[in-house]
């Protein structure tokens, strides 16, 4: 299968500078070894997307230059899939039903917080006693060693460090995680470049794309643009969007950030483009 690599921008905001070297670096590795890059659009938690803000995020997309190959995709259209792999999970005995609230895994005996998640101590990995199914979780097992284009090789003790994650929260929302593996496989996609965050949620991939038989794609992690607090510049801590008025300084900063540079001369968005393919290759 040739090269195909993907943007997938929440929409819960617009898209900012930190934003925009993730999808600068997807598309420059795409186009640099000549193969397709897509975009999706992860909506998949619902309440915490403004409507048409994927709207807004695919045509700042558009004004950069960056165009999908294909017609993008919607997590929050694509349940049926997420709950395919759900039940092949479940009729292998790798999922589970977890009856736990948030207070109960607090409460437990060696939980304690990772990245502000609780590591869940596996109440229900032998049954609810008949106390009615909250999520679904994976039944996790021993370490991942993965390998990053950029960061190197890589290792995690899933089960330590991680514990039993949630495939399908108690609100009744696809998790993350099941529905990024599901979506990369559904889409063919090779080669994931992303920031630098999203590493740690590698692994977590990794066993998941193992225990449901699908293949693991090539992993990229961008390095991170920081706020002026030293956190990573996010919607959350209020980075703002992108101004556009000049689209193709953007992407000589977003490329800047990557360790490329161009001479100011490259004014028009085409130009700058076509040069960064060049350096990245």
């Amino acid at each position: 299968m040739g090269y195909r690599g993907r943007f997938a921008p929440s929409p819960t905001g617009p898209l900012h500078a930190g934003s925009l070297v993730a999808a600068l670096a997807s598309w420059l590795d795409a186009r640099a070894q000549g193969g397709q890059w897509l975009v999706r659009i992860e909506d998949v938690d619902g309440p915490r997307c403004p409507p048409g803000m994927d709207a807004v995020i695919l045509g700042q997309l558009a004004a950069l230059g960056l165009v999908p190959d294909e017609p993008p995709v919607w997590q929050a259209r694509r349940g049926h899939l997420y709950q395919a792999a759900l039940d092949r999970l479940i009729a292998s005995g790798q999922a589970y039903g977890c009856a736990c609230t948030r207070a109960e895994i607090a409460a437990a005996a060696g939980s304690r917080p990772r990245h502000g998640e609780l590591i869940y101590p596996g109440t229900c990995r032998h049954g609810t006693h008949g106390r009615p199914v909250r999520a679904w979780r994976l039944r996790v097992q021993g370490s991942i060693d993965w390998h990053d284009r950029r960061l190197g090789e890589q290792h995690q003790d899933l089960a330590a460090d991680v514990g039993d994650f949630v495939l399908k929260r108690a609100d009744g929302l696809w998790a993350y995680q099941l529905a990024v593996v599901v979506d990369d496989a559904e889409q063919g996609i090779t080669d994931v470049v992303r920031g630098e965050d999203l590493a740690d949620n590698t692994p977590r991939q990794i066993a998941l794309q193992r225990a449901l038989g699908l293949p693991t794609p090539r992993y990229l992690h961008t390095p991170l643009v920081l706020a002026a607090d030293g956190h990573k510049l996010s919607k959350q801590n209020g980075a703002a969007a992108l101004d556009l008025s000049d689209p193709a300084a953007r992407l000589r900063e977003a490329a800047q950030r990557l360790g490329l540079s161009l001479e100011a001369e490259a004014r028009q968005t085409a130009d700058v483009l076509a040069r960064l393919v060049a350096q990245w290759q």
